[in-house]
């Protein structure tokens, strides 16, 4: 079943200046038992709560699977910490969560790459290891509250980024990509069926390089 274990609303940025100086102190209170979501702003309290720089990215949610035993939002700063999600496989998607109180809705925008800071307060080596799996960058779609325990979970293809997937290779098949590349004939219909159909973006082997234009 899938959980959301730990919630994170915090008012400061931590992680400021070089990570060998360590972490500035947390505020109290910034794990909470639930967060109230606002459609394009963010989570009310939350240091990025309708910052215009950080729209793309005022969500982040983490899957716990890959974090060591002790390590939660603090030491991360994710907003969300999951478990029974495959976050790190949903960029391109709609996550649907409900706690209990209705659905919110959260649009995958990016992956949440991990920093250096992860290696001084997560552990050595840390920032390796969670490198592909530090998470996701989302926007709220809709306003509502979540709260920590269970959690319903739906997964929705984002018809925005199919449009944004088609300019893309667009410009890639009219010979827009790095160094002049053209897309050979009918990668760009496989793609787009693939995402259509909300399936995975399978590429052959032998087109691995045009898939690196993207």
């Amino acid at each position: 079943m899938a959980e959301i274990v730990q919630l994170l609303a915090s008012s400061a940025h931590r992680f400021v200046g070089r990570p060998a100086d360590g972490p500035a102190p947390a505020p109290v209170g910034e794990l909470v038992d639930e967060i109230k979501l606002r459609a394009g702003l963010g989570i009310v309290g939350d240091r990025y709560f309708g910052k215009p720089a950080h729209r793309e990215a005022s969500v982040t949610v983490i899957a716990g699977e890959w974090l060591p035993p002790g390590a939660g939002l603090a030491q991360v700063r994710r907003n969300i910490l999951t478990t029974g999600i495959a976050v790190d496989e949903l960029v391109g998607s709609v996550l649907v969560l409900d706690s209990g109180l209705g659905p919110v809705r959260l649009r995958v925008n990016t992956p949440a790459h991990p920093c250096a800071w992860m290696d001084v307060t997560v552990g050595p080596g840390a920032w390796r290891g969670l490198r592909g799996h530090g998470g996701i960058r989302c926007t709220p779609l809709t306003d509502g509250i979540l709260r920590v325990g269970p959690v319903d979970v739906v997964i929705e293809r984002d018809p925005a980024q199919r449009v944004a997937l088609t300019a893309r290779l667009g410009r890639r098949a009219a010979g827009g990509g790095r160094r002049g590349a053209t897309w050979p004939f009918g990668l760009m219909s496989h793609l787009t069926r693939a995402h259509d159909a909300g399936a995975d973006l399978a590429i052959p082997s032998s087109l691995h390089q045009y898939w690196a234009y993207l």
